[in-house]
């Protein structure tokens, strides 16, 4: 047994850490070629201020899930990085942060004490370029099939654009400019503005913006557009502005956006979808003010409308009244001449016609006289005889008629029997005849 692990220790072979590091290490350099070009994503991007040194991670990620599936550490030496960056955003016209997708060419290291890495010697901007487009597309061609697209752009622009809610930085040269070339035009109008702050560069611009359109919503029937600017600045910062969730929320926003980002060259997403899209912050407030100059004119052009038409109205009816004035005269003698005539011709049948009619109301009152006393005769008549039968009736219908035909009428307490089961033995009755009365009692 002592011989068997004798042997095993013999055999293996051990290592301390540093040799085994120095061992990779010389694999790598001999088996590996001096560079590679690498396709990756830039995460955790960090510049050493002291060394001028950039230290980040280099990621891919599953194209399905998000997942990173492989993830080297990288360097970028600080004369290297002084070149490549600026470089890079230049050509890119975008900002050399994290998220990033870019063709880098480097050199595989081995440290043994720092392990695996990777140091940047070069970088393709045309890489990037090409996913920042095909990014871009895709948020366009997203906005388009969601149909938001032109939202913004159908929206009708209010002809007198007073009321202003602005989204910039408070601090920034761009919203300064705005102001002074909105306040100090050269008639005099009056704007009404309310700055809602926002960041305008860097990793929070997106979320910054949309918060404050969510602050502008809620005060919305106060303003007639929303204007987002800002002042110069480098191009890279302009990726803020290609995000698809702030051109979402921009091309549904119930209020007409008009942006001045300070780019005369670059388009961003934002501006795409706004409203109306002018170059520069100073544009924007040139804008507003020249459409009050064009809604001034067409005031002016309808004031002098109405006035041309009034006088053109008011010189009609002068000249229809001088007209009236001169043809007055003749047309009142003719009037005159004509009821004279009328009067004469009246004078002259008055006594005949007023003969006629006298004689024949005079024949209409004696028609009506006479029959006057033929309805008062009828009448007379018929309420004579009507006396007459009702005096018959009450003679017929008297007791005293009655008793005379032979019938007699018997009282109980001054009460008129009429009949037997209401009498009682003892009840005392009265019982009266045509020629008297006799007292009986009932036994």
């Amino acid at each position: 047994m002592q011989r068997n692990t004798h042997n095993i220790q013999a055999e293996r072979q051990e290592f301390s850490l540093l040799e085994l590091n120095r061992l990779v290490k010389g694999v790598i350099c001999d088996r590996l070629a001096e560079t590679y070009w690498v396709r990756a994503e830039m995460s955790d991007v960090c510049m050493n201020a002291a060394s001028g040194h950039c230290y980040l991670e280099f990621v891919e990620k599953n194209l399905v899930t998000g997942q990173i599936v492989a993830k080297a550490r990288g360097n970028i030496w600080a004369k290297t990085f002084r070149m490549l960056k600026p470089y890079f955003e230049m050509e890119t016209g975008q900002a050399f942060f994290s998220g990033i997708k870019v063709l880098v060419k480097v050199t595989v290291e081995f440290h043994e004490v720092y392990g695996f890495s990777l140091t940047v010697i070069d970088i393709d901007p045309a890489y990037t370029l090409g996913d920042m487009l095909r990014k871009r597309m895709e948020i366009i061609r997203k906005l388009q099939e969601e149909g938001v697209y032109t939202l913004n752009k159908e929206l009708t622009l209010p002809e007198l654009t007073t009321r202003i809610a602005v989204i910039t930085s408070s601090t920034a040269a761009g919203y300064e400019d705005f102001m002074n070339q909105l306040i100090r035009n050269n008639r005099g109008y009056t704007f009404y503005t309310k700055l809602f702050p926002a960041v305008m560069q860097g990793e929070k611009t997106e979320s910054s913006i949309i918060t404050a359109l969510e602050q502008v919503y809620r005060y919305i029937d106060y303003f007639d557009v929303v204007v987002i600017i800002r002042g110069g600045g480098a191009t890279s910062d302009l990726n803020s502005f290609d995000s698809y969730l702030l051109a979402a929320n921009c091309a549904q926003f119930p209020l007409p956006v008009i942006t001045g980002i300070g780019h005369e060259r670059d388009d961003t997403i934002l501006d795409l979808v706004a409203h109306t899209r002018m170059k520069t912050p100073t544009a924007v407030a040139e804008f507003l003010v020249h459409r009050m100059d064009q809604a001034a004119m067409e005031l002016e052009e309808l004031q002098q409308g109405v006035s041309t038409m009034t006088k053109t109205i008011l010189q009609q009816e002068k000249n229809v009244l001088q007209s009236m004035a001169a043809r007055l005269p003749v047309v009142i003698l003719n009037r005159i001449e004509q009821h004279r005539v009328l009067l004469q011709f009246l004078g002259t049948r008055f006594p005949m016609a007023s003969s006629g009619l006298l004689s024949g109301k005079r024949a209409g009152l004696e028609q009506l006289s006479q029959r006057l006393q033929q309805v008062s005769r009828a009448k007379l008549a018929e309420a004579s005889q009507f006396i007459q039968l009702t005096e018959q009736f009450m003679k017929l219908a008297s007791p005293d008629y009655i008793l005379k035909r032979g019938y007699s009428l018997t009282w109980r307490e001054g009460k008129l029997v009429k009949k037997a089961s209401d009498l009682s033995l003892g009840d005392h009755l009265v019982t009266r005849f045509s020629d008297g009365e006799i007292h009986s009692k009932v036994e």
